[in-house]
């Protein structure tokens, strides 16, 4: 058994696939606008999960994202060898972080606003 997908919610999933692809680099593995379906995966990677821009028309999915943006919490968690690159490479590109990279116990990270309703945890592993 392996993950195949997972899904984050977003306001736009039109425009969640343009910032996910344009501005992060995922590459696109399904678009189907007709029908407001965006799927995205890892660059070059072979097999890798899909991650499924799910409007979050739905009440449910709306109050969960609501309540992770209010708590300032990350909707998902995305790993990158060197956060530190990624956090310059993205804050030139526009994106907006809650904070600079930080250290833990646990690795390096940061947070941003992806602009389609959720914060992304940056992960160095």
């Amino acid at each position: 058994m392996r993950l195949k997908m997972c899904s984050i919610h977003v306001q736009d999933p039109a425009a969640a696939h343009s910032f996910y692809t344009e501005t992060l680099g995922f590459e696109t593995l399904m678009a189907m606008p007709e029908h407001n379906l965006f799927i995205v995966k890892d660059p070059g990677e072979a097999g890798t999960v899909g991650l499924l821009l799910e409007p979050s028309d739905n009440p449910i999915a709306a109050a969960y994202s609501k309540g992770l943006r209010e708590a300032g919490l990350p909707a998902i968690v995305f790993g990158t060898p060197d956060v530190r690159a990624e956090y310059e490479r993205l804050t030139a590109a526009g994106v907006r972080f809650q904070g600079e990279p930080a250290e833990d116990p646990f690795g390096i990270t940061a947070v941003f606003d992806d602009g389609c309703g959720n914060y992304i945890q940056l992960h160095q592993d």
